[in-house]
């Protein structure tokens, strides 16, 4: 089956991203989100991409208009999936609230349609049931700046149907990035397993108090000719996403001192609207972030 009509659910920072590269790529999208204002605000986030886009692919105005005539937006489940081939799930990163959407989705989903979640840190045997549909079911994680990272991470569970996992190759490649496929699941796949570690010890020193962030990612960017540091990183990725992250991982042994990093995160920055570059503060201000400004590295 060719896979040519995708709903993706949830217009986030990510959400919006992925759907507006399947449509700059040629195929039709639907952003499903439960609300208008949530539609909305998937509209208005979309508009940057288009920004964007002509920016940093050069993608001319007849280009941006045919990637936006690919795209529709709906606040009804039923409708939005009447006839996808693909739904890819890019809600929060909570478990109660995937399987409350899993199990809406399998009500009213076609039997040829494939689910995907694109969560960060949990496996997709965690949610295989409750789909009502295990062998259609897989994760699919794309990183922030789909459009320049180039690559999506693609992880079935011991139920997914081999020929499921080698449909979903062939859609990541039609959508132009390059598929990574893992041979077993692991919670937070490739990228984000190694990226766990660097945020959330730049974090720890942070929240010790052995340096201020700035003196954290000019360390790095100095030693490793990085154009950001790790709390430039937690910006671009979203302070809600990195607090639900610190939160989770702060029940692994070993780890119950990210427990203090999450209530750090949630009082210093999501409590005052700092939620990262979406709404032009997180640790750094937006649209001029002081880790691009001439002689940063030189500390002034």
């Amino acid at each position: 089956m060719a896979i040519e009509k995708i709903v993706i659910a949830g217009g986030g920072t990510m959400g919006s991203q992925i759907a507006f590269q399947i449509a700059f790529s040629g195929l039709y999208v639907t952003i499903y989100d439960v609300s208008p204002a949530a539609s909305a605000a998937a509209k208005r986030r979309v508009m940057t991409w288009d920004r964007t886009y002509m920016r940093e692919r050069k993608a001319t105005p007849a280009v941006i208009k045919a990637a936006n005539d690919h795209l529709r937006y709906a606040t009804d489940l039923e409708t939005a999936v009447e006839d996808a081939d693909l739904v890819i799930e890019t809600i929060p990163e909570v478990v109660a609230v995937k399987n409350e959407f899993y199990a809406s989705l399998a009500k009213v989903a076609p039997d040829k349609t494939i689910f995907a979640t694109s969560t960060s840190t949990m496996v997709p045997s965690q949610f295989s049931a409750i789909t009502g549909r295990p062998g259609k079911f897989l994760a699919l994680h794309f990183t922030n700046h789909v459009w320049a990272n180039h690559l999506a991470e693609i992880m079935g569970h011991p139920g997914t149907d081999p020929a499921v996992f080698q449909e979903v190759v062939t859609f990541v490649r039609q959508i132009g990035l390059i598929p990574i496929q893992l041979e077993k699941e692991h919670p937070a796949y490739i990228l984000n397993a190694m990226l766990d570690s660097f945020l959330s010890t730049a974090l720890m020193l942070w929240v010790e108090g052995v340096a201020d962030f700035e003196t954290i990612d000019r360390t790095w960017m100095m030693a490793t000719d990085a154009v950001r540091g790790p709390f430039a990183v937690l910006d671009e990725i979203g302070l809600q996403t990195a607090y639900q992250l610190m939160l989770g991982a702060s029940a692994e042994p070993g780890r119950e001192g990210l427990v203090m990093v999450a209530h750090r995160i949630k009082v210093d920055l999501i409590d005052q609207h700092r939620l990262g570059q979406e709404t032009g503060a997180g640790f750094y201000q937006y649209p001029h972030p002081a880790y691009q400004r001439e002689g940063f590295l030189q500390g002034k």
